[in-house]
């Protein structure tokens, strides 16, 4: 599910490049990916909880996950606000957070069991 966030986050970006190039659809589509990430990162709150609760999974990845998921919201409303000081660096944020979430999601590390202390 991370994934799919981190394809979803990435295009943003560009999306928002087209945009200010001249391609006013864009900023449609834009609208649409950065409303559908809440529902993804709902998605990847639970999985984070299946994996930290079911799986005995690191602790950390629950509370990352809902930290993006609340700022998927903070983005879509600064996004509608045309708060761009908060929108662009949020948004920056939110790339790299997914980014490298998704990359240890998809190390060894990530299959290893919680250990006990």
């Amino acid at each position: 599910m991370i994934t799919v966030h981190v394809l979803a986050a990435v295009a943003q970006p560009v999306l928002a490049g087209l945009f200010l190039t001249g391609d006013v659809d864009a900023i449609g589509v834009h609208g649409l990916i950065g409303s559908l990430l809440t529902l993804v990162g709902m998605a990847v709150i639970g999985v984070a909880l299946a994996y930290v609760l079911g799986g005995r999974g690191r602790l950390w990845v629950l509370p990352v996950a809902v930290l993006l998921f609340l700022a998927d919201g903070f983005q879509i409303a600064a996004g509608y606000e045309r708060q761009l000081e908060l929108h662009i660096p949020l948004g920056v944020t939110i790339v790299v957070v997914s980014v490298l979430l998704a990359a240890w999601a998809w190390s060894p590390s990530a299959a290893r069991p919680r250990t006990r202390r």
